[in-house]
């Protein structure tokens, strides 16, 4: 099952804009802002990719290689994914 998280940035870290989960996978999108060579203030957005599970000793450890059936739940959160940054408002405005 799918679950779509929003997370805030908090005293200026670089939180997660968003979350998005389907068992095990997970892809996070990230908002950066970085200084072009000109000097001016750019924004952008990475997405981190990741898969979870519970080692020998029951601890949680993150990866990013995928089993085959990882597969079709990567497939899913990365089209979640570029769906959220395709139709947001910002992309739109760069589009145009």
């Amino acid at each position: 099952m799918e679950t779509i998280q929003q997370v805030k940035s908090v005293s200026g870290k670089n939180f997660p804009e968003k979350k998005i989960r389907a068992g095990a996978v997970v892809a996070t999108i990230w908002a950066n802002s970085a200084v072009n060579k000109d000097g001016e203030q750019v924004s952008y957005k990475t997405i981190s990719f990741e898969r979870t599970y519970k080692d020998k000793n029951n601890e949680w450890q993150t990866t990013n290689s995928l089993r085959m059936n990882d597969l079709p739940k990567a497939t899913l959160v990365l089209t979640k994914a570029y769906e959220h940054l395709a139709l947001s408002e910002k992309a739109v405005e760069e589009e145009a």
